[in-house]
């Protein structure tokens, strides 16, 4: 039972908690796509200048000798939300409305969100520098230890507090989005207007109104999981562009404009990653003594090294397509 739970550690934990930033940063870009028709590259921009919000936010209240019982950027995710999504607002006013409103195809927006990226990026770098940050700088990050001595296990379970309010914040804000859309007029709207643009403006739906909701949701959602993923991490300039491809990955696996498919295809490369880079010779090390001298485990034994666990969101998005193009909710070609 020891391997067992050294393999939850290592990988149920980790790949539930990449999985649950995967499927928020996935969600923001298929509603985009769903509502815009283009792949909003800009994205990882939003989820890094959000945690920088959240960071800021986090520093402020420090240095005013608030204290909380959770890491506090959680406590102030709700602010930087709102500012990520004003961020949002502001450059779908700035540049994508302004190409929109010309007529501009899906390549130039595409485009466009590249330099939007370069630009913010930029300017994250001119204000913070090129270093690493840390949410822990001033306060201690909890460790939970639950023993599992009753099931014959040496190695307790463990799991950080920030991991686990992450799990606990996804699930919240899935469930949120599931009513927003299922139940709310809004919601309904941006269900309407992904299926069919030209029908829901000819009846009678403020596309306009839908096309601000999507941004502010989609920023809100992007400030979620890059605070998130810094949580986890380390806060830096490029902290969501190096995984803008395994999250693209999972919208297009999921489904292009499915939110639920979004949610899907990360929670899917999320955990497929974390198998991919794990050792297994952990778990199937007992084998060792059976197995003949020439026939034992290397001490090493992963499918993949850790520098290229980015391929493994290639491979499920080749496969995925080859079988089904639409994705596993069916989503929109273009």
């Amino acid at each position: 039972m020891t391997e067992f739970v050294f393999f939850i550690n290592q990988v149920v934990i980790s790949g539930a908690v990449l999985g649950c930033i995967y499927a928020l940063g996935a969600v923001g870009i298929t509603l985009i796509f769903g509502i815009l028709r283009f792949a909003h590259f800009a994205h990882s921009e939003l989820m890094t200048s959000g945690a920088f919000f959240a960071f800021l936010l986090a520093a402020l209240f420090a240095s005013w000798g608030v204290v909380t019982p959770i890491p506090m950027g959680f406590v102030v995710l709700p602010l930087a939300m709102l500012l990520s999504a004003g961020l949002a607002l502001g450059i779908d006013k700035g540049f994508y409305a302004p190409l929109r409103q010309r007529g501009a195809k899906p390549v130039i927006l595409l485009i466009a969100s590249i330099g939007v990226t370069l630009m913010i990026q930029g300017l994250i770098r001119l204000f913070f520098g090129a270093g690493s940050y840390s949410f822990f700088e001033t306060e201690t990050k909890d460790v939970f230890r639950i023993d599992t001595g009753f099931l014959g296990s040496t190695r307790p379970l463990v799991i950080t507090e920030p991991q686990l309010l992450m799990i606990i914040v996804t699930v919240i804000s899935v469930l949120a989005l599931h009513f927003f859309l299922t139940r709310s007029r809004l919601g309904k709207a941006m269900r309407a207007m992904a299926d069919n643009a030209d029908l829901a403006q000819v009846s009678g739906i403020n596309t306009a109104l839908v096309v601000r909701v999507t941004w502010i949701v989609a920023g809100a959602l992007a400030c979620m999981a890059g605070t998130m993923l810094a949580l986890d991490v380390t806060l830096k300039p490029d902290l969501a562009f190096n995984i803008i491809i395994p999250i693209f990955a999972a919208a297009i696996v999921g489904g292009l404009g499915q939110a639920y498919g979004a949610i899907a295809g990360g929670l899917l490369i999320g955990f497929a990653e974390s198998l991919a880079v794990f050792n297994w010779t952990m778990v199937l090390r007992p084998l060792n003594g059976v197995l003949p001298d020439w026939a034992q485990l290397p001490a090493t034994l992963a499918l993949v090294p850790t520098e290229y666990k980015l391929t493994v969101a290639f491979v499920i998005l080749v496969v995925v397509l080859l079988v089904r193009p639409t994705g596993i909710f069916k989503g929109a070609s273009s």
